[in-house]
């Protein structure tokens, strides 16, 4: 196993898919493990967080670990009740996400612990739980650099520029890349409006790109979200979510050498990501550019001394 990596715990959306049609590509939900020597970071507490916190009980060398929050949806949050070791002594976890104060983190990661959802709430955590600051914007857990910043998804929603030794991974589970280009291309087809209006709302729309485009210009990996089909997202706008096409342009125009397309809807089966990843593979070989495009899937490590 590499020393220094990041690898995939949870890749569904939404919900986990425990069937047997998503099992080549995993039907946990989002969880993201960073590892640099002896130093963890996790990004959200989806049900793929479950087998992570298995697999951290059965070792003895990190007992100190980040468990960053990119919004507390419930796929991003619902394997936190079943987190072992936040139920151990020997661990200490330093948490943090979305809101105004640590004392509001704790509140809203605890509600889904409370009854009647739940039989065991976070006041019985034995871990030594400290809920930092929530306005620093950039992170450090010995050689692990975590920058945040704000993306397109209903609340508040951070992603995540990950450094570990000069070496750029960029995680965006949720975001709606064209977010802003439906009220304006509305706007655009109206006859009344005139050529400075047009121009101007055009500016807008490569200004918002751009805005987007920044935190994950020349990421060696970004991972992304690429929920829907053209056909899936057409119906379903404004959800927060982004078509895989755009995903694929997103990471050409962000100049990416490699892409994960990621959050993958939970009714699409494993046959139907293939496809999809073929067609992504097409586009990245039409635009003439050089992207290695992959399909996050439970177990994938990205090295990143090899990135």
């Amino acid at each position: 196993m590499a020393d220094n990596y990041v690898r995939f715990w949870g890749v569904r959306g939404s919900y986990p898919t425990p069937f047997s049609t998503h099992l080549r590509y995993g039907g946990n939900t989002t969880c993201l493990e960073i590892r640099a020597g002896n130093h963890l970071a996790i990004i959200d507490g989806g049900s793929g967080i479950i087998p992570l916190g298995d697999l951290l009980m059965r070792q003895q060398d990190i007992t100190e670990f980040l468990l960053l929050f990119t919004h507390y949806h419930w796929d991003h949050i619902s394997g936190m009740p079943f987190f072992v070791p936040a139920f151990v002594p020997r661990f200490s976890i330093r948490i943090t996400g979305p809101g105004n104060s640590p004392e509001e983190v704790k509140h809203i990661l605890g509600q889904q612990m409370k009854a009647p959802y739940f039989p065991v709430e976070t006041e019985t955590w034995l871990a030594n739980v400290q809920y930092m600051d929530t306005r620093i914007d950039c992170l450090e857990h010995g050689p692990i650099k975590l920058q945040r910043f704000v993306v397109h998804h209903p609340g508040t929603t951070y992603g995540y520029r990950i450094t570990v030794n000069d070496k750029h991974v960029v995680f965006v589970p949720d975001q709606e890349l064209l977010f802003i280009d439906q009220p304006i291309n509305q706007r655009l087809v109206d006859a009344e409006l005139g050529a400075d209006e047009k121009r101007l709302l055009e500016q807008m729309k490569e200004e918002e790109k751009w805005s987007l485009l920044k935190p994950m210009m020349d990421a060696h990996a970004l991972i992304h979200d690429a929920q829907y089909t053209p056909e899936d997202y057409a119906s379903k706008r404004g959800w927060g979510h982004s078509c895989y096409v755009d995903t694929v342009n997103c990471a050409i125009d962000a100049g990416a050498r490699s892409l994960y397309l990621f959050h993958h809807d939970p009714s699409y089966p494993d046959h139907k990501l293939d496809t999809l990843h073929r067609h992504a593979r097409e586009i990245i070989s039409a635009r003439g550019a050089d992207v290695a495009c992959h399909l996050a899937e439970e177990g994938l490590i990205i090295d990143f001394d090899t990135l």
